[in-house]
């Protein structure tokens, strides 16, 4: 199983686990491991709540905090937390669809460009992309896809993040799992934040990946307020 252990840098943590949509709910299993990481609380001791704009919260009984942010998806379950701010995370599996009619529907015309020019075997998975980025950059501001979400302009997708276009302090990125997933992690910052994802074995990674711990450095680039 897959461990991570607190930097003590400014980190977003995601779990990636396996979903099989019993009880114990997999989801608050992952959130209150991470708030004994990251808070240094016995797991009973927390508290799993939401904040003012609606975001996932874990507490302890001393008001202590963790930002955290949850996704879900055919048997995956994913939780991100940042101990130094708020986090969006949003997983998807890669399936055929129809990306470049749904993206003239949903995405803002740049958006349905970009895409049209894309290789064709490419376009679902770069959809799912953008739609993954929106999604974890609308949990990250506590909005998730209302107020005109899905037309919220996202980068190019790729690997380490980049700046939301018209946002400086926003960043979004999708970290690399492999197999038939995708993983978006969005952050507030205006510093260097790094991530750390552990995969659980049963998610349908395979066994050597799942077992193990990536850790990659996010240059995040300082820009002025």
């Amino acid at each position: 199983m897959g461990q991570l252990t607190a930097s003590g840098r400014d980190t977003a943590y995601v779990w990636v686990g396996r979903d099989t949509g019993g009880q114990p709910d997999p989801a608050a299993d992952l959130l209150r491991r991470a708030g004994a990481l990251l808070l240094d609380r016995p797991a009973a001791e927390l508290l799993l709540t939401h904040d003012s704009a609606g975001r996932p919260v874990v507490r302890t009984g001393r008001s202590e905090r963790l930002p955290v942010s949850v996704s879900r998806t055919a048997g995956i379950v994913v939780v991100a937390a940042r101990p130094a701010g708020a986090v969006g995370v949003d997983v998807e599996r890669i399936r055929p669809l129809p990306a470049l009619a749904l993206a003239r529907r949903w995405f803002p015309p740049t958006e349905s460009a970009w895409l049209a020019n894309r290789p064709e075997a490419a376009r679902a998975v770069d959809f799912l992309r953008l739609w993954t980025a929106k999604e974890a950059v609308g949990k990250t501001l506590g909005r998730g896809l209302r107020g005109g979400g899905l037309l919220r302009e996202m980068p190019p997708p790729g690997w380490p993040w980049r700046p939301v276009p018209g946002a400086e302090t926003l960043w979004v990125g999708h970290p690399p799992l492999g197999g038939d997933v995708v993983l978006a992690v969005a952050v507030r910052a205006t510093a260097q934040v790094e991530v750390a994802v552990a995969q659980w074995p049963g998610h349908d990674e395979a066994a050597e990946r799942s077992a193990s711990v990536e850790r990659t450095s996010l240059p995040v680039v300082v820009r002025g307020n």
